[in-house]
């Protein structure tokens, strides 16, 4: 990975950003030692909805499924 000075990197900015953008990273140095580096930004993935899309089904009855059970669970006994 290719190193430049921190005064090299005010002066070239534009330029190395741009490269850094078409996946060239590089190190910003200080007095010879390495201080930063610079990655390309690489956005999250699309939203997650529909992600499992034709992978799952959900049964007709899913709203009302088990809910005698979960009454039950509610209902208290004397």
């Amino acid at each position: 990975m290719k190193q430049i000075n921190i005064h090299e990197a005010k002066t070239h900015l534009s330029a190395l950003v741009e490269k850094a953008a078409a996946g060239e990273p590089f190190i910003i140095a200080k007095a010879g030692r390495p201080r930063v580096v610079v990655n390309p930004y690489i956005p999250a993935a699309s939203p997650r909805t529909g992600f499992l899309k034709g992978r799952v089904s959900v049964p007709a009855d899913f709203d009302s499924m088990g809910g005698d059970e979960i009454a039950d669970l509610f209902e208290t006994s004397s």
